[in-house]
């Protein structure tokens, strides 16, 4: 079979969701908003886009084999950032080019390649850049017009650039330099690098607790920082100013985590709340405290941004609907032409007890009267949560005929503070015990036939899959594994730095100075185990999954002759090329069909899956 082929007949509707052309929320210039830069894959490849809306014209700005996803407009509009790696394995440099298009530069030149930690530009010219390598760790720049780059943080921990003031006179570090890679610290510096105020609600890394940056007031010479902090077991937001050292919570009254955005006159708040997988707008009103709600329909917000007209533009989408481009006005902001992705089924929330509390799992179902064969698609991570939002591949396997169950396990962000910090030293195992129960509740309640069940998932989700196949393999009948770690301990000395942070954070130390976790968290460990056919997919080219690792664990697939195949691809943690993408997930619904046992006549006990 020639999984590259396209169908000789009517594409499948799976096929189209992915095809179809689709684009990112714009990003809009500061001073120049009638210039925007998006993402789309119009040509088959994601790549940036510039859009000039007083004239209407779109022009492809980036044009790469594997595609381009890492931009910034400059605040004037006239120049677009991007950032330039390697077949995708995310180390490289900084380009530029003008909003009218021309030639591609060294944006930030003599700077070496790295991977990238961030980035603001200011109005004079100035850019800050931040970098991180194996060899220098986190390191920030200052890149100033005709100016050689000045080196202004280094530490070897995490850090990134957060934000840069209006004025361009204070920027603002976001950095784990007390080794909490889960829980990060902030520091405001000037230009030169002293410190201007530091604000750490972990205390030197004694607590829990994290903060993150959400901006700039956009004024000049307003020194407020809205920060993101989680002082009350979630993530809400926080003025603070750090020149007289003053902060200023701000209680929503709402229940799940909140995140916000200034409104560019710097006199409210887009407030975008998000809770049990789903997503609503407001707008805070500073001075009066107020806050009223910006009308969308039930499901997901990927993105939204408040324009200088007082609008909101959002990216929205659930289940059931795919992506657009919406503005309170009404009208849709940017409508890809071509064909329109079909639709799919809407999700159905199911709440399981479980051993660490309610796991929240979201479930698709194909027609017809169950059991369905399953699939537990796990998500990545592991701080992210599956949402109610459109996603091609779950929609494919209902096409197929397949329930899809996707599980919020302990480690998911959107469920409070405790929810994604349950996450320590047993990492992995944690995540398969909700994974377990919501394993059971679909097979008691009917939902799913217990003999075709698939564990599958990218990523963290693939790293789960192999290591459920290893230490539940009674429980799955197949195992779909991408991007996956595999063999912790080798991942974490091939893995970029950023994630080694994590790791030490989520295992407490070094695989030298806790090997007992490394190997108990380790799918290699549990190889030998393995029952069910595996089906392995890897970039040559990831940073973050190495693919030494995943070598490792099929070479011990290999010598004991277990039912696997492994597919390699040229790119990095995944692809931006569409036909690559289809290809992949055909390939593992192929391998799904051939190597699931079959249903029985009648609905007896499922039969031996079809012979090779």
């Amino acid at each position: 079979m020639d999984q590259n082929a396209k169908p000789d007949g009517p594409m499948p509707d799976w096929e189209k969701r992915f095809r179809a052309p689709r684009v990112s929320l714009p990003e809009w210039a500061e001073d120049a908003p009638a210039r925007s830069l998006f993402v789309s894959n119009a040509t088959g490849t994601f790549e940036l886009y510039s859009w000039d809306r007083t004239t209407g014209e779109q022009r492809q700005v980036t044009d790469r084999p594997n595609g381009t996803t890492d931009g910034a407009l400059t605040p004037d509009g006239e120049w677009i950032w991007w950032f330039s790696d390697t077949d995708g394995d995310e180390f490289g440099v900084w380009m530029r080019q003008p909003f009218g298009g021309g030639a591609d530069t060294p944006a930030a030149a003599p700077l070496a390649a790295s991977y990238p930690a961030g980035l603001a530009i200011g109005r004079d010219g100035t850019v800050i850049v931040g970098r991180s390598t194996d060899e220098e760790g986190s390191t920030i720049h200052v890149v100033r017009p005709d100016a050689a780059p000045e080196e202004i943080y280094r530490h070897a921990e995490s850090a990134g650039v957060g934000d840069l003031s209006h004025d361009g006179s204070l920027l603002v570090i976001e950095h784990t330099e007390h080794g909490d890679a889960m829980h990060s610290a902030l520091r405001v510096v000037r230009a030169d690098g002293s410190t201007v105020a530091e604000l750490d609600d972990s205390e030197g890394g004694t607590k829990e607790l994290g903060l993150s940056v959400l901006g700039f007031a956009p004024v000049d010479g307003d020194t407020r920082l809205l920060v993101g902090h989680q002082r009350h077991g979630r993530w809400e937001p926080m003025i603070w100013d750090p020149a007289d050292g003053t902060t200023k919570e701000l209680d929503l009254g709402l229940p799940g985590d909140v995140s916000a955005e200034w409104y560019p006159d710097a006199s409210g708040l887009l407030i975008v709340h998000s809770h049990q997988a789903r997503d609503e707008l407001f707008r805070y009103d500073l001075a009066s405290g107020e806050r009223t709600r910006v009308e969308t329909p039930a499901g997901s917000v990927l993105g939204a941004t408040a324009r200088p007209d007082g609008t909101v533009e959002f990216l929205w989408s659930s289940a059931a609907q795919p992506p657009q481009v919406r503005s309170t006005t009404g009208a849709t902001v940017l409508d890809p032409p071509g064909m329109k992705a079909p639709g799919s089924v809407p999700v159905e929330d199911a709440w399981v007890e479980g051993p660490g509390g309610r796991i929240h799992a979201l479930v698709q179902k194909p027609a017809g009267e169950g059991p369905f064969p399953t699939v537990f698609e796990v998500h990545g991570g592991p701080t992210h949560h599956d949402s109610d939002s459109f996603a091609g591949q779950p929609a494919a396997w209902v096409d197929h005929g397949f329930a899809v169950v996707r599980v919020n396990y302990r480690g998911s962000t959107g469920y409070g503070r405790a929810w994604t910090d349950a996450l320590k030293h047993r990492i992995g195992l944690i995540e398969l015990e909700d994974i377990g129960a919501v394993r059971e509740w679909a097979v008691g309640s009917g939902l799913a036939d217990p003999d075709r069940l698939v564990l599958a998932g990218g990523s963290w989700g693939g790293y789960l899959t192999l290591l459920g196949l290893g230490t539940q393999p009674e429980a799955w009948a197949l195992g779909l594994a991408a991007v996956p770690v595999a063999d912790y301990v080798t991942a974490y000395h091939d893995e970029m730095e950023a994630l080694k942070s994590m790791d030490r954070t989520l295992l407490g130390g070094t695989p030298e100075e806790v090997p007992e976790r490394f190997e108990a968290s380790s799918p290699l460990t549990y190889v030998d185990k393995v029952r069910a056919p595996v089906y392995i997919s890897a970039g040559v080219n990831d940073p973050r999954c190495p693919i030494r690792q995943v070598e490792n664990y099929v070479t011990r697939l290999e010598e004991r002759s277990h039912p696997h195949e492994v597919y390699r691809y040229d790119a990095g943690h995944g692809s931006l090329v569409v036909e690559e993408r289809i290809k992949q997930v055909r390939l593992e619904i192929d391998f799904a069909l051939r190597h699931l046992p079959r249903p029985a006549p009648g609905g007896g006990p499922a039969l031996p899956a079809r012979p090779e």
